[in-house]
């Protein structure tokens, strides 16, 4: 303030006040700054929390979507069950009963000609004690041969492109069109089976099936009053489609983007997201075992698993990327940040470049012009190389658990040999960061 050193008490005084007054005014400006904070974290953290939470619920809408959205889908999807052991011995049991229930051995004996007699006796193979049995299990042995043979498959596929209707609206409760859902339950109809049942008795020798009416008998594919009130969240999902699983990435993007920290509620939110995805997994391997308990003793527990595990291997698929990638983009953002063991690993990653340049150097290998171009632009490569692999990853159709390995391997590869191509300085601008990076 310019004073001479020998100022009076009174002037002392009242520089001493000033100077706290001036530090007061400055520990007032830095408390709005830290609630400032702490505001963005509580809703950075919300957003985050309720992104992760929509998570299982997105990949159940899309699923549901595409599978009620779309029949090409749902045959692709319902078509290995009718290889599926499982499931042709549920399909040849159901058969041979509604054949057995249509069999009067004693009536259909006695109106067989004479001489064909013999023949239709000689082809009912081994009698022992009880007709019915040897019979019913001479008409299981022909059904097996039907649900084996690559007709069944046909019929198969065929009779679950007609019900593909009738599965969304047993799913979603919607009753509108001339398809009635009465029972809560997806069937197919299994007289073609019955029919070339009937004429492989016939071939067979046992010419009195012949005369067995038309049979019509069901298979339940899927039965959705064990689903109960879920049929409602079914509409709601369907109806979502794949804006849910949308809704659920931005509200974790802009959570990481309103941190304080955003590496760090990066890290957290990845690890958030992969985690909501497994524990949809843990769900619906727990569902798994009550929709079968829930099931009546005359239908088949392992051909109903078989189906139901057929039924949601796509979504399960959906579950495993999501955990891949959330545990990559993870490991990706602590890689990069300012911490001792994610610096020593960009350093190891960048002296395995600058060795393997060095070796091309001695072996002749020049650059050229190419070099300073990728130096000149390598921000700008490296994010177009993100983008691409990100983009790669949103057209690819269907991604699995492999396929977003397989990027994560391609895009670590093509950033490998932009650095190689990068010269010297501009390689090691990238080792590392600042220690205020991660707060901006």
């Amino acid at each position: 303030m310019g004073t001479p050193d020998g100022v009076s008490g009174d002037d002392e005084l009242t520089r001493l006040r000033a100077r706290v007054a001036a530090l007061e005014a400055t520990s007032g400006q830095g408390a709005p700054k830290r609630e400032h904070h702490r505001l963005r974290s509580f809703f950075s953290a919300l957003l985050v929390v309720i992104g992760c939470v929509l998570v299982p619920l997105g990949l159940v809408a899309a699923w549901t979507a595409d599978l009620l959205g779309d029949t090409d889908r749902y045959v692709q999807t319902v078509t290995p069950l009718a290889s599926d052991p499982d499931v042709q011995a549920a399909v040849a049991n159901r058969v041979t009963g509604a054949v057995m229930e249509h069999i009067d051995l004693p009536a259909l004996l006695e109106g067989v000609a004479p001489d064909e007699r013999p023949l239709a006796e000689k082809a009912l193979g081994k009698l022992g004690d009880s007709l019915e049995s040897a019979v019913s299990s001479f008409v299981h042995d022909r059904a097996q041969d039907v649900v084996a043979s690559p007709a069944f498959e046909t019929i198969w596929t065929d009779a679950n492109r007609a019900i593909h209707t009738s599965l969304d609206r047993a799913l979603t409760g919607d009753q509108e069109g001339a398809v009635k859902i009465q029972t809560d339950t997806v069937t197919i109809d299994l007289a073609p089976v019955i029919e070339r049942v009937k004429e492989r008795l016939v071939d067979s020798g046992l010419t009195v099936a012949g005369k067995i009416p038309e049979i019509h008998t069901d298979f339940t594919v899927l039965r959705s009053d064990d689903i109960g009130k879920a049929k409602t969240g079914f509409a709601l999902l369907q109806t979502m489609g794949v804006w849910l699983p949308v809704i659920a990435v931005l509200l974790v993007a802009g959570g990481v983007l309103l941190a304080v920290r955003r590496r760090r509620a990066l890290v957290a939110a990845a690890l958030g997201f992969a985690f909501a995805a497994l524990v949809l997994g843990i769900a619906l391997t727990v569902f798994r075992t009550v929709y079968l308990n829930a099931l009546p003793s005359s239908v088949s527990p392992a051909a109903a698993g078989s189906v139901y595990d057929t039924l949601i291997r796509f979504l399960r698929t959906s579950v495993r990327v999501c955990v891949v990638l959330g545990v990559l983009v993870a490991l990706a953002a602590w890689l990069s940040g300012p911490s001792r063991p994610a610096v020593l690993a960009r350093g190891l990653w960048h002296s395995g470049i600058a060795a393997t340049r060095s070796t091309a150097d001695r072996a002749g290998m020049r650059l050229g012009p190419v070099g300073g171009f990728v130096r000149r632009f390598h921000t700008w490569i490296v994010w177009i190389l993100v983008g691409g692999a990100a983009l790669a990853f949103v057209l690819w159709p269907h991604p699995t658990g492999w396929v977003v390995f397989g990027l994560a391997l391609a895009l670590l590869f093509a950033l490998a040999v932009t650095d190689f191509l990068a010269d010297e300085d501009g390689a090691e601008a990238g080792t590392g960061e600042p220690e205020h990076a991660d707060t901006a």
